[in-house]
């Protein structure tokens, strides 16, 4: 910090080095733990909007007496929750998937599924699994609703 040579203060390349690599790796710990907390955050917004859905599904279900869609095909979300029970269809935060319904032949029992981030989310412990639930595969990180 203080060279002989011209009496003037300051640190050396060294310890400003030394300085820089820390922060560096500081900030990187920092972004590493916020995009867990990001990850989370989507998961929890993706299990929110399977529990919206569910409850518009439950709305036209007591307005016709049966759910909306096709047997068979685990698809998209019908689109007429969103005109009557929805302000519109809930997208994925993540955007790489959409959120997929299944519907039983007799149109008396639903499936919804959202793909989890998160391998360790809790909500996965008490979903539906199985490899074809009204067409729906509700296997590993699929977190599925049934009624």
């Amino acid at each position: 910090m203080f060279n002989k040579k011209n009496k003037t203060k300051g640190f050396t390349l060294i310890e400003l080095l030394v300085v820089v690599a820390i922060i560096g790796m500081l900030a990187t710990i920092v972004l590493v733990s916020l995009n867990t907390a990001r990850a989370k955050a989507r998961d929890t917004r993706r299990l929110a909007d399977l529990r919206q859905v569910s409850l518009a599904l439950e709305m036209h279900y007591d307005d016709g007496n049966s759910y909306p869609g096709t047997s068979g095909s685990c698809s998209v979300i019908p689109e007429v929750l969103a005109t009557s029970y929805l302000g519109a269809i809930p997208e994925d935060p993540g955007a790489t998937t959409d959120y997929a319904y299944g519907v039983k032949s007799d149109g008396q029992s639903y499936v919804l599924k959202a793909i989890l981030e998160n391998s360790n989310n809790p909500a996965l412990n008490s979903d539906v699994d199985g490899s074809n639930v009204f067409g729906c595969d509700c296997d590993d990180l699929a977190y599925c609703i049934r009624m």
